[in-house]
């Protein structure tokens, strides 16, 4: 991205003159961050870089920067649609907490009955893989080279279901299975009786005002953020396979059981903007701009690690938090990756601050990482030793990038 660019130059100049009417002192909130995430861009030769920040409880700072689709040089938009990843699983585990507050799951069900096949790790035959085993990631079921299907680990549909089994006991240790919430998603569906990307879209997306959902064709293609995998002597890739539609797939759609397609475990697509709201709700224990959606026991429930991840980070039920994204600091969030896309979202759930970063491709995933700290120092820490006077502004006008690089 060339820095300091006419265009760059005269955007800031309107929205300082539109802040300078409303009598809004945007000291903290708008000095060279633009510049610092356009250097962090440069850095790490990455597309596109979309990012929320939440301060007070409020969105008070967003900006689109780089390239939406870099072959038409089409530049990154507010509302550009991501698909998020793994931050994703989220949406799944709400929903079951959802069907838990009904009375009609339990966290210490059986999978298997909930699935409707046995499902028992060979090694540890006596021993339960429970619900919560699933959602915190100690079930001892691996992903393997696939994840898709789950005849993958039915004993009923293929021989080599035992190896999707750790050699280690369910419940005790942590070990990340995309497989895993490919079956939470299909026991929101089992359960609820409605298809799984309905259940999201009903009752999580559309009660919070949100707009995005799991089946492409059901979106608006136009507003695709483009993903691209960096590979080694060749560049940018564009990975077409990210929105790709479900089509024939969807055709005889066997209810409770082919809900992989939707990926349950990483299919969400949302805006950055979108995606922050639905992290205010969480942050705010399940509630958000007069809805609620779990209850606040639940919603703590989700964000209180039951397992450790490594020395610094633990996994609750679809939530973690993190000490390493910004040094010294206790976040709670998620990340996710696929086809070339980074994404986190991360907050104080006490403190009422949080950061949306989606870059939709990079040379170096770290950029997440940096720009997660350039956002922190400049909104947050900054922001702490200002006077009264100089906090950030409400949220100024959105900044749209030139689309140069």
């Amino acid at each position: 991205m060339k820095q300091g660019s006419k265009a760059g130059r005269a955007l800031a100049l309107c929205a300082a003159v539109v802040l300078a009417w409303t009598g809004v002192v945007p000291a903290i909130a708008q000095e060279n961050i633009e510049d610092r995430l356009g250097q962090l861009m440069a850095a790490h030769d990455t597309v596109g870089l979309a990012v929320v920040v939440v301060r007070d409880n409020a969105i008070v700072y967003r900006n689109s920067l780089g390239w939406k689709d870099r072959e038409r040089r089409i530049p990154l938009d507010g509302d550009d649609l991501f698909r998020i990843a793994s931050i994703s699983k989220s949406f799944a585990a709400t929903g079951i907490l959802q069907l838990v507050e009904q009375g009609r799951l339990s966290l210490d069900a059986d999978v298997g009955d909930l699935v409707g096949f046995p499902v028992r790790n060979p090694r540890f035959p006596d021993r339960p893989i429970t619900l919560a085993m699933l959602l915190n990631h100690t079930s001892s079921i691996t992903d393997g080279k696939t994840y898709g299907s789950l005849d993958l680990i039915n004993p009923g549909a293929g021989k080599d279901w035992r190896d999707r089994y750790a050699d280690r006991a369910p419940g005790a240790a942590y070990e990340y299975s995309n497989l895993g919430y490919n079956m939470v998603g299909t026991i929101v569906e089992r359960v609820s009786g409605e298809r799984f990307d309905a259940y999201v879209k009903a009752h999580v997306l559309d009660p919070l005002g949100l707009y995005g959902g799991y089946v492409p064709e059901a979106l608006d293609a136009g507003r695709f953020a483009q993903i691209y995998r960096w590979r080694e002597g060749e560049g940018f890739v564009r990975s077409d396979q990210a929105y790709a539609p479900l089509g024939e797939r969807l055709d005889g759609y066997a209810m409770g059981y082919d809900t992989p397609v939707f990926s349950p475990t990483g299919g969400v697509k949302i805006s950055a903007t979108d995606l922050a709201r639905y992290m205010l709700m969480h942050m705010n224990l399940g509630e958000w701009n007069g809805a609620r959606i779990i209850s606040a026991e639940h919603a703590k429930q989700m964000q209180t690690p039951t397992v450790d991840v490594d020395a610094d980070s633990g996994y609750g039920l679809a939530i973690r938090t993190d000490s390493t994204l910004v040094p010294g600091v206790v976040l709670t969030g998620h990340t996710g990756s696929a086809y070339g896309l980074y994404s986190s979202m991360f907050f104080d759930p006490e403190k009422k601050y949080g950061f949306v970063v989606i870059t939709n491709g990079t040379r170096d995933m770290e950029v997440r990482t940096e720009v997660n700290r350039a956002l922190y120092e400049h909104f947050i820490a900054r922001a702490a030793d200002a006077p009264a006077a100089e906090q950030a502004s409400p949220l100024a006008p959105t900044a749209r990038s030139s689309g140069t690089r």
